[in-house]
Formats: structure tokens, sequence, C-alpha cells
């Protein structure tokens, strides 16, 4: 993981007063749900938002966080062997993750995956692992640079134990 591109930046809860209405990742799907919906899932607890503030105020990415459970089938065979045999696993679901368009390629998607990363082994509330469903290649590519482990029957969906992510934050 990385260090914050800027000292001057942090990551805070989402609120009203954080403008979403000027944010724009390029990717339509994800700055609609930041724009419309974000805001309503964090009031209805269905995910988690965090913003990360630039140092004049402005939202310069955000990701979600929220419980899911993955079965224990769709793991890999190395690691269920680990596991007891329960039906479904609990884990962390980073729902979604987007940078500005002017601060893409800086790092600063690393830094928004780090602090998820760290608020996740930080929290109380189990989790086997953080579970991400990559839009694209692009995606994909990303996460597996950060060693996250591509599904057996599912490419697209990769996840990384928290075992192995507290690792990193020891």
């Amino acid at each position: 993981m990385t260090a914050a591109p800027d000292k001057s930046l942090r990551i805070e809860a989402l609120g009203p007063r954080h403008d979403r209405n000027s944010f724009s990742s390029g990717v339509e799907p994800l700055d609609r749900y930041f724009r419309t919906q974000a805001g309503q899932d964090a009031r209805k607890k269905l995910a988690a938002p965090f913003v990360l503030i630039l140092p004049d105020g402005a939202v310069g990415g955000y990701y979600t966080l929220s419980s899911t459970a993955v079965r224990l089938t769709e793991l890999p065979a190395e690691i269920t062997k680990r596991l007891p045999r329960y039906p479904l696993i609990p884990a962390t679901l980073l729902g979604r993750l987007a940078v500005d368009q002017r601060l893409q390629g800086r790092g600063y998607g690393r830094f928004l995956l780090a602090d998820a990363l760290h608020r996740t082994v930080h929290s109380e509330i189990a989790s086997f692992a953080v579970i991400v469903d990559a839009k694209d290649a692009a995606a994909r590519k990303f996460y597996e640079r950060e060693s996250f482990l591509a599904f057996p029957d599912q490419p697209m969906k990769l996840f990384r134990p928290v075992a192995d992510l507290a690792k990193l934050f020891e």
C-alpha cells in the first residue's frame, strides 16, 4: 500500500456537506451512483461511503464498504481447507471505488484502497476477506497488482484474505 499522495488529504464518511455534483470519474455508472444513490445507501445502512477530501474541500474520490458473505464452495480449495465448514463465510464488499478524472494515475486509487483495507482490518466486525467485483479488465489488473486473487469460476470477482491484509498494517 502507499502513503497519502499529499499530507493535506483526508478520508471521511460521506455527509451532506460534500459536493457530489462536481465529481467525475469518467465512468458513468460510478458517477451516477455517487451523485444519486450513495447518500441514500448511507442513510439506510446499505453501504458506508467514504470520500477523499482535497485541500480545497472538493471530493477527489470515493469508495463504499458493506457486509457480504461468500459461499464456502466459491473459494479456492487451498483456502477452504483451513476454514470451518460454514455454508457462508463473512466478508467485506468493497462495492465501488472511483477517483476524479483530474487525479487519475497519481496514486489516489491506491490511497483509497489502502484506507478501505485498513478500516476492514481494524473493524470489530468479523470478515474473512475483502471482496471486489471488477467492472472491467483495467479494474481487475488494479486489484491483481494489490495481491487480490480471482475466484476460481468468476475471474472478475476477486478477494484478499483479511489475515493477509493485517500483516500490512502491523
